[in-house]
């Protein structure tokens, strides 16, 4: 005869790995919307990208509805 046997298991925590990885993205995204002028593309497009400043344009209102000043 077989034997059946029931395995419950509970997982009531929450991975260190996943916290750590949610921490890691909300910092690069506080980076770019609060602080970005243009550090991110200067990479590619070099002096430029200060000028332009792709990201703070594109996050502007988002920037002062957290409580960033920008100008």
């Amino acid at each position: 005869m077989s034997e059946t046997r029931q395995i419950n298991v509970s997982k009531n925590s929450v991975p260190k790995l996943a916290l750590i990885a949610l921490g890691l993205i909300f910092v690069a995204g506080l980076f770019l919307v609060g602080f970005d002028q243009g550090h991110v593309f200067s990479l590619v497009y070099g002096e430029q990208a200060f000028t332009d400043s792709f990201l703070h344009e594109l996050t502007h209102d988002m920037r002062h509805a957290a409580g960033f000043p920008c100008h």
